[in-house]
């Protein structure tokens, strides 16, 4: 076979290289085509645009100057047009490529073709209470399942194999599951402990955590401080030094306390935290240093009336998303002395249909990439619900107090399915950020921000719209109380109040 060069004495075949121009325009024409559904751009620069071109013509040349006639000389040719084509998208978008851009066509087919796994009824655990949380080790190797009858489960996703149960892992319901890494994991409880266990030894815990008075509800990790983060309906927010536990436990301290406390998060990058309240608000700690303690006890602002949207004292226009209040050190005296870093907006993030009611914000995720978060907010008579996506505006500082610029805008929402009043249902991002799962009734739906499944940095719209739907499943006979994407396998896990956790994968 050729080696691809060209020769001063050979002359390509005619036949052949129509064939190869053909494909090379039937990839150019998909190229336009994917890059006009995902609203990219040609090269803005000469320079950018010669380099394409160069590469564009020494493919053609190279499969030009193929002398052979056979058909793995046209095989050759196909994979050098193919080749040439991911380079000139390569050399376009310079040197940031995520490959998930280039596959979403792909990965949208798959999602959109979710259905329940034959083999996850295999995953019952109707004797070990309501399903309340699902987590992922970072590397897709196990699931873990958290119980309402104290009991942890431990499953391989892929096999749909039961690996081993912690019986009386707590003394009481068992609300979250998080991986510090991919042997390493925490399991918080309403006995209000944090117990740490090891993947290699799974017989005794490697240590319980003693701080909280009420029950624990969520577990975060900064893997920067490798600080561990735990908050409880005590409202306290703690921090351990996971980088010098014992057997007895490890050091930590209060590092903030609010009223009506519901979720905890921290962005992807640990440089903000969020908080969720039952009583309509959220807090977000900005420039964040888990380092320092924040010694305060309950906001005057929590008890404040809530200020209507558009109004003095709010960001008004269509980039608007709620009420804003801040406290710095000029504004509040348990700030004085404090750094700037760890400043804190009050938030009362806008809610479709719920301008002039109160509202409880149940459930509180993160973008994947940091971009917005994901809230299921609640009526105040809990005969409605909504799951929203605020997307995070950055770049200007704040204006004075008495005009603020709000940090959250409102771009897309859905109403969900009154059903299970009371329950919190735990929805989810999908690895890449582009869909939503979300629990549904007895089932799960697939929601994305346009009908591409595109990232929401390529479809935010001017106004507020509507989560598309991608794909409802029900597959349990109870209220679905949580969700979970697989961080590696095109595979998605839920557990419903029966106790029930099935597994949903693409069906070819």
């Amino acid at each position: 076979m050729s080696s691809g060069h060209p020769s001063d004495n050979e002359d390509p075949e005619e036949p052949r290289a129509a064939r190869v121009d053909e494909l090379d325009d039937d990839l150019r024409h998909e190229e336009e085509d994917t890059d006009e559904d995902k609203g990219s751009t040609r090269p803005s620069s000469p320079q950018a645009g010669q380099e394409s071109a160069c590469v564009q013509g020494s493919s053609r040349l190279e499969l030009a100057g193929d002398g052979g006639t056979g058909s793995g000389s046209r095989v050759s040719s196909m994979y050098d047009s193919l080749f040439s084509w991911i380079c000139r998208r390569t050399i376009r978008r310079g040197p940031f490529v995520d490959p998930t851009r280039d596959q979403f066509r792909t990965m949208t087919r798959l999602y959109s073709s979710m259905s329940p796994a034959t083999d996850s009824m295999n995953l019952s655990t109707q004797t070990h209470g309501a399903v309340f949380n699902l987590e992922y080790s970072p590397d897709g190797s196990v699931l873990t399942v958290a119980c309402e009858q104290t009991e942890v489960l431990l499953f391989d996703p892929v096999s749909s194999r039961h690996i081993k149960t912690l019986v009386e892992a707590h003394e009481d319901c068992v609300n979250n599951i998080r991986f510090l890494d991919n042997r390493l994991f925490a399991t918080c409880s309403d006995d209000t402990t944090i117990a740490l266990w090891d993947l290699r030894k799974l017989n005794s815990k490697v240590c319980t955590l003693h701080g909280h008075a009420s029950w624990v509800k969520n577990i975060e990790y900064d893997t920067n401080t490798r600080l561990l983060v735990t908050s409880g309906f005590d409202g306290n927010v703690i921090t351990w030094d996971t980088n010098r536990f014992t057997e007895d436990g490890c050091p930590h301290k209060k590092f903030f306390h609010t009223r009506y406390l519901m979720r905890m998060r921290l962005t992807p990058d640990c440089s903000k935290m969020l908080i969720s309240t039952s009583s309509g608000y959220l807090l977000i700690l900005h420039d964040l240093d888990l380092t320092q303690s924040l010694e305060v006890g309950s906001y005057r602002i929590l008890r404040a009336r809530r200020a209507p949207i558009g109004t003095e004292g709010s960001s008004a226009g269509p980039r608007s998303g709620g009420s804003r209040h801040t406290i710095d050190s000029k504004a509040h005296p348990h700030r004085e002395g404090l750094s700037p870093r760890n400043s804190l907006e009050v938030l009362t993030p806008e809610i479709p249909g719920e301008r002039d009611r109160g509202n409880c914000i149940t459930s509180l995720q993160l973008h994947p990439k940091g971009w917005a978060t994901l809230l299921r907010c609640s009526s105040n008579m809990d005969d409605q619900e909504w799951t929203c996506v605020y997307e995070f505006q950055e770049g200007a500082p704040p204006r004075p107090p008495l005009s603020p610029r709000c940090s959250l805008r409102l771009t897309h929402y859905i109403e969900e399915a009154n059903v299970g009043r009371g329950y919190i249902k735990e929805l989810c991002f999908s690895p890449d950020g582009r869909l939503i799962c979300s629990p549904y009734g007895y089932g799960v739906r697939l929601l994305s921000f346009d009908e591409h499944c595109g990232e929401l940095v390529d479809c935010i719209p001017v106004r507020t719209a509507l989560l598309r739907e991608v794909r409802s499943i029900y597959s349990h006979s109870d209220v679905v109380l949580t969700t979970k994407f697989s961080p590696t396998h095109c595979q998605l896990a839920s557990g419903c109040l029966s106790g029930r956790v099935s597994l949903y994968q693409p069906h070819f």
